[in-house]
Formats: structure tokens, C-alpha cells, sequence
């Protein structure tokens, strides 16, 4: 176990919760290290969480336990689960979607359930609305620190009984590529699809100064059409103009250099939020 334990909420950092759940971390075992993902989430989305896992579990040493608490059900009849992925690494969190595009990009080995009853921060038998403090964040951190093993954790279940959000994922048909908008870029406004860039080789044939037709649509309904580049880096085009490129975590991204794509243009992203592309011609 790499005793290391990651921490993803939509609590903001405004309050205490965030520093109480390193609290109870550091009760378990002052030698875990405790680090953030973000505590930046916007409340209650669940998709977004989902995408921030998978965007950095991979950069974590397999053992390294990830707690993500964005739980609009907080003490509902809403399970709360341990996944151990493919790749080694955990996860505990509410059975609510979070794990969607972990299993799909990864793949889950196992999920254990935690009885809530029992396995939750000693006192906290009476509270129901902090489970990151009594539940994820306690029974993570006696995970992390070899406290208890996974196997011992609650009562299996099978992976396929999971909740899982859909993700729209990339179709083509007729020339016309057409996929989620997973999330934006938060701080730079960019769009990042769940285009792989693999696919986007493939499919449509990809070539740098080749020019594309993007129509975004939020619930079916065309909110932007606009025809932009494919470039290497923001610095291909002027500052100002659209272009698209592939990002960080190589899927496909929409972003205006030094400037909000998602802003300037009235768009986000999420379940509801999809796009087309299809060869425009060159320039």
C-alpha cells in the first residue's frame, strides 16, 4: 500500500470540512500523507467528479487510495462503496456515477460495500450529513495505512451493479464525428471532449492547418457553430481566434488563445453538452 490518500470534494475551501478530513486522516495514522485532488468540484456534479479521477489516478503509484466526496444523497439509502481499479489504485466513494469513467477508461477489479453502521469514525454514530469525515475519508485512511485490507472491507458487489452515468461516447457517421463535451478547462475556458486522439486520427484524418466545422449543441440544441483550425499549441494562431488541439489528457480539446471558448461563446460542458465536427477544408 503506497499510504498515500488523495481527496476530492465539492466543499470548496471556505469552511473546515476539508481540514477535518485530514484531521481524521491523520487520527488513523500520522505517517499517511494526505494530498488534494481539488475541493473545487461544482456542488452536487457527479459527472465532473468522475471525469478529475480519471484525468489523475494514472499519475499516482498503484496502493494510493483516492477519496471523492460529491454526494447529493449524503444519508440516503445511497450505497458507499471501495472500488479497487484495474490498474491497482482505490477509490471510496458514494455509489452515485462517481466511478463511470474510471471503469470505462480503466476498468474496476472489485467494489466492496462499507457497512455505515460500524465503519465509520467512532462517535459519529448520530450524524448524517458529513459522511466525507465519518465514512470516506476514516475508512480510506485505515485502507491507505494497512489497517485493514481491502478484502475485509463490507460485503462485495458485483462491478456490473454499480451506478453509472452515461458518457456519449464518440460516434461517426458519414464524415460527421460526434461526442461528449466531458468538461471545460476551468480556469482558461477551454472545451475538452472525450475525443481520444487516437480516434480523431483515425476517423477523420487529422492534419495540423486543416479546418473543421464545430456545432455545439446543450440537450440536442445547437448553441455555437463556428469553422477553426487543428494546430499543434495555442501559439498557432493569434491571440484571439478558436482553434482546436489535443490537450493534456489527449482527447480533443476546443479553446480560444487568451481567451474563454466557454465564455465567449455562452457553452459548457457535461452530460447535456455534445459536439459535431466534420472536415471543413484547408487553409
Amino acid at each position: 500500500m503506497a499510504k498515500h490518500v488523495v481527496l476530492q470534494t465539492d466543499f470548496g475551501l471556505n469552511d473546515g470540512a476539508v481540514s477535518t478530513m485530514y484531521g481524521v486522516a491523520d487520527q488513523v495514522d500520522h505517517n499517511l500523507q494526505v494530498a488534494d485532488l481539488t475541493h473545487g468540484i461544482t456542488p452536487f456534479n457527479i459527472f465532473e467528479a468522475s471525469f478529475r479521477l480519471a484525468q489523475t489516478v494514472k499519475y499516482w503509484r498503484p496502493g494510493t487510495v483516492f477519496v471523492s466526496v460529491v454526494d447529493p444523497g449524503v444519508g440516503s439509502k445511497r450505497l458507499s462503496l471501495v472500488a479497487k481499479l484495474k490498474t491497482g489504485h482505490f477509490v471510496v466513494t458514494p455509489d452515485n456515477g462517481t466511478l463511470t469513467h474510471l471503469n470505462n477508461l480503466y476498468g474496476i477489479e472489485a467494489i466492496r460495500v462499507i457497512d455505515e453502521s460500524i465503519d465509520r469514525l467512532p462517535g459519529s454514530e448520530k450524524s448524517s450529513t458529513f459522511h466525507g469525515r465519518d465514512i470516506y475519508v476514516y475508512n480510506g485512511a485505515r485502507l491507505a495505512a494497512g489497517q485493514i485490507q481491502f478484502e475485509e472491507i463490507g460485503e462485495a458487489l458485483p462491478v456490473e451493479k454499480i451506478v453509472t452515468l452515461p458518457l456519449n461516447l464518440p460516434q461517426v457517421s458519414d464524415g460527421v464525428l460526434k461526442a461528449n463535451i466531458d468538461i471545460t478547462d476551468v480556469n482558461f475556458g477551454s472545451l475538452w471532449t472525450n475525443i481520444s486522439q487516437e480516434l480523431w486520427d483515425d476517423e477523420l484524418k487529422a492534419q495540423y492547418g486543416q479546418t473543421y466545422r464545430i456545432r455545439v449543441y446543450h440537450q440536442n440544441v445547437l448553441q455555437h457553430e463556428e469553422v477553426i483550425p487543428y494546430v499543434k499549441t495555442f501559439a498557432d494562431v493569434k491571440p484571439g481566434e478558436s482553434l482546436l488541439y489535443i490537450n493534456s489528457v489527449y482527447t480533443l480539446g476546443v479553446a480560444i488563445r487568451m481567451g474563454s471558448f466557454a465564455g465567449e461563446n455562452h457553452v459548457s460542458a457535461g452530460q447535456n453538452w455534445t459536439i459535431e465536427i466534420e472536415k471543413e477544408q484547408y487553409v
